[in-house]
């Protein structure tokens, strides 16, 4: 019980830091969770589960919405969240919170400098089309980011998730605006 407390702490960690819902240092399983309920909401359509955070003062106002993404890695199960403005279109942050990637390799998807990248970009490039592409170098769309020399595998699976989840938004995810 205790293993399965602390994995969903972590993964409630990761959506209020996807979320940038503040928390304080060194916070507590118990407060990560207080924290949760009071500054998240849920909205499940289709096969996509939409993480809403408000603004405190207008809790009719989304600020930002985040989904899960999940899939095979090169070694293991890969798990993150994606959060986006409130118009579905921009990527606000990202979050790596499972992966058995090769530290220093693949492992480093979820480092800051790899994550940052993410920060700003489109989920649909200037035509209307939905994806995303992770680029060995030389990205320059509001689509791409540049992978990790070394990892190229593991982006590319990286890349595929983000795809599925893209698509699920898509298709479900303008019912949350």
């Amino acid at each position: 019980p205790y293993r399965e407390a602390n994995a969903k702490a972590e993964e409630i960690r990761n959506i209020l830091q996807v979320l940038q819902i503040p928390m304080p240092p060194g916070a507590t399983a118990r407060q990560l969770v207080d924290q949760y309920q009071k500054s998240v909401t849920t909205l499940a359509r289709g096969a996509t589960r939409f993480y809403i955070a408000r603004d405190s003062l207008d809790t009719t106002r989304i600020r930002a919405v985040a989904v899960a993404f999940a899939g095979p890695g090169i070694w293991g199960l890969i798990k993150g969240f994606l959060a986006f403005d409130p118009d579905l279109t921009t990527i606000r942050r990202i979050s790596f919170y499972q992966n058995e990637e090769t530290p220093g390799l693949g492992g480093d998807i979820a480092t800051g400098w790899f994550c940052d990248k993410f920060i700003g970009k489109k989920i649909r490039d200037e035509s209307g089309r939905a994806g995303f592409k992770i680029r060995r170098s030389g990205a320059t769309g509001p689509t791409e980011i540049d992978g990790i020399s070394g990892a190229t595998l593991t982006c590319g699976k990286v890349e595929k998730m983000l795809n599925v989840v893209i698509a699920q938004i898509d298709k479900e995810g303008k019912i949350v605006q």
